[in-house]
């Protein structure tokens, strides 16, 4: 009777203990797994704040499985990306980033569009560029023309301008004729100490002036000549003086 008693003692006793046990076991929680969305903005923040903004890199989370599309220029770009997009939560990320130089430039439709716009764009300029200089060479040619034109009626005034100077005006405003170069001329001889005793004759025809007569030395004849050449509206001077004494 005492053992029988014994045994229902012991069973009671390791019934108690495992319901103590089952008490103290049932205040533990099992860890909160973030959820696919929650990764996925925690994973655009990170790429947002870094140097791989500027790139088209999307984002998405499966099953703690983080997918990357789109395009980065370099693969250490591609590299990176995949580094900030591992963090607690991801068990594996599927890198499925392409290298393009040109990533980066255009951005998806977006992009293209703009790279559309900016071919039309660049075409209008060429050929507004085309007809501006296709006008300006026009003009240019005009104002060739013109200026040639003028140039010749400028030229022609001029060369009327300096014949007339030539048989007109002194630059004291006299008439410049055959007599007035003769008198000059002869004008210019006077008080010259080479020329003294001298018996110059002065002849003048069409603005020529003709020397003749006699010098009494070849340094005298020299300065005949000079002083002749230098009067106004004197085209050329011809020399027949002769070397001698006074007739």
């Amino acid at each position: 009777m005492k053992a029988a008693l014994g045994s229902v003692v012991v069973v009671v006793a390791v019934l108690v203990a495992g319901s103590v046990s089952i008490r103290a076991a049932a205040p533990q929680t099992t860890a909160i797994t973030p959820s696919d969305s929650s990764l996925d903005k925690k994973i655009e923040k990170k790429l947002h704040a870094s140097s791989l903004r500027k790139y088209n890199i999307k984002v998405d989370v499966d099953n703690g499985v983080a997918k990357l599309t789109g395009t980065v220029p370099t693969e250490v770009d591609r590299r990176r990306a995949a580094q900030l997009a591992t963090m607690p939560g991801i068990a594996r990320v599927d890198n499925q980033l392409i290298v393009d130089l040109n990533a980066g430039r255009t951005q998806g439709t977006t992009g293209s569009k703009i790279e559309k716009g900016a071919e039309k764009t660049k075409e209008g300029v060429e050929k507004g560029t085309e007809k501006t200089k296709e006008g300006l060479g026009k003009a240019v040619d005009k104002t060739k023309e013109g200026a040639e034109k003028g140039w010749e009626k400028t030229k022609e005034g001029a060369s009327t301008a300096a014949d007339k100077s030539a048989q007109g005006l002194s630059k004291a405003g006299e008439a410049i004729t055959d007599t007035w170069i003769k008198t000059r001329v002869k004008s210019k001889f006077i008080g010259e100490d080479l020329l003294k005793d001298s018996d110059i004759t002065v002849d003048v025809n069409d603005h020529v002036v003709t020397l003749s007569g006699t010098v009494m030395s070849a340094a005298g004849r020299a300065r005949a000549i000079e002083e002749a050449k230098q009067v106004e509206g004197v085209h050329q001077v011809i020399d027949k003086l002769k070397i001698g004494p006074k007739k």
